[in-house]
């Protein structure tokens, strides 16, 4: 597992951007935040992230505070906060109409409460009677949860809510951040409806790329993986890939209509959130194939050719979105069954999260972690935020 060296004293951030003063030239300097300081990581600008302090919640009968192990990077989502691409800044999203709407902005800079790959260690439970809240009595201090609460030192949490997201003994915490990410590529995975010995392309072989390749194989798919990166196709043929192809190289879809009984792939999922690569998946796919758009397109779509094999071929063009379930399946499947069918699969060992680590990060290199992800992709997967307190020199060494 790879560590980021810490970032000298007195360096800029990222972009030219100036070291921030805030808590926390920690940000800046590579220490880690004050010790009994909870943080927050916020973007506060594109291009920029820091540490804000807040005050601890009260715990209130029926809730247990969580400090964080860690906390998983998103590099699809957060990404789009942290470059200031997402339509949320520009956009007024209506939550009752579902529609974004012109003129205004779902929210602006600063930006804080982002994540959504968190685990944790229970330090605290509430005092409550046993009979009217049994959740809070099955929890004890010691116990690694995993769960939503965004990257921040501490949250309090519904007992309730966490009791069921307990991670077995001997498991390793670093393997409770990808309980979410998991159920966005297992969201996937049951909007494509694959059958046993269908062909399956996915297109973008990142975390979640590797995750949908993997749960394909799974699921009885002949899986194709598409990506730029090589290494990344390596891995992705450990995962159970038959077949690896260069993204960005010509006759991917030929290729793989080749290599396809039905003439083209039965289904194909484009999980990178490009708009070249939702347009190959669907050349790639038979006529009448289905197509899953389970990345978080930015911008309009240029290199998105729906008059061309779209058209001519009927494709279904299908959008998995971790919000809910394919409707399909709405009645028996819920996004928290697939957190914890995913992370029952980690468990048992038939799917091996551990390789998806590159980084993990002190939180107070914070910047640099968010810089490359966005700058070097192709020398990191899953990138971690450590919130244990390790002094990053001596990780370093």
């Amino acid at each position: 597992m790879r560590r980021l060296l810490p970032l000298p004293v007195g360096t800029a951030s990222v972009r030219g951007h100036p070291a921030g003063e805030s808590i926390v030239t920690a940000v800046t300097t590579g220490r880690t935040p004050p010790p009994g300081v909870p943080v927050t990581v916020r973007f506060t600008g594109p291009g920029r992230v820091d540490l804000a302090p807040y005050a601890p919640d009260e715990l209130l009968p029926g809730q247990v505070r969580v400090r964080t192990l860690y906390s998983g990077i998103s590099a699809g989502t957060e990404l789009t906060a942290y470059r200031g691409s997402s339509p949320y800044l520009r956009k007024q999203w209506d939550a009752d109409q579902r529609v974004f709407r012109g003129g205004g902005q779902s929210f602006a800079y600063p930006i804080g409460g982002w994540g959504y790959s968190e685990v944790g260690e229970v330090v605290e439970v509430a005092a409550t009677d046993r009979r009217a809240d049994a959740a809070a009595h099955t929890l004890a201090t010691g116990d690694v949860v995993w769960g939503i609460w965004g990257h921040r030192s501490e949250a309090v949490l519904g007992a309730a809510d966490v009791v069921g997201r307990m991670l077995p003994p001997g498991m390793d915490p670093l393997h409770g951040v990808f309980g979410r990410v998991g159920a966005v590529a297992l969201n996937a995975i049951v909007a494509a409806d694959i059958h046993v010995g269908e062909v399956v392309a996915v297109f973008g072989q990142g975390v979640l790329g590797l995750l949908a390749t993997r749960l394909a194989c799974l699921n009885g798919g002949r899986v194709v993986a598409v990506d730029s990166l090589l290494p990344r196709l390596d891995l992705a043929r450990r995962f159970g890939a038959r077949h690896a192809l260069a993204a960005g190289a010509d006759g991917v879809a030929e290729a793989i209509k080749g290599w396809s009984p039905a003439g083209g792939a039965d289904v194909a999922i484009e999980i990178s959130g490009s708009y070249a690569g939702l347009h190959e998946a669907v050349r790639c796919v038979a006529v009448g194939g289905r197509v899953v758009a389970a990345g978080f397109y930015q911008g309009e779509g240029v290199g998105l050719a729906l008059g061309e094999e779209f058209h001519h071929n009927r494709v279904q063009i299908i959008a998995s979105q971790i919000g809910g379930p394919a409707e399909h399946v709405r009645g028996r499947w819920t996004v928290e069954r697939m957190q914890q069918t995913f992370m029952h699969l980690v468990a048992d060992g038939d799917v091996d999260v551990a390789a998806l680590v590159s980084h993990v990060v002190p939180v107070g290199q914070v910047q640099e972690a968010f810089a490359l992800l966005d700058q070097r992709p192709q020398e990191a997967l899953q990138v971690v935020l450590d919130f244990t307190g390790a002094d990053p020199e001596r990780d370093a060494a």
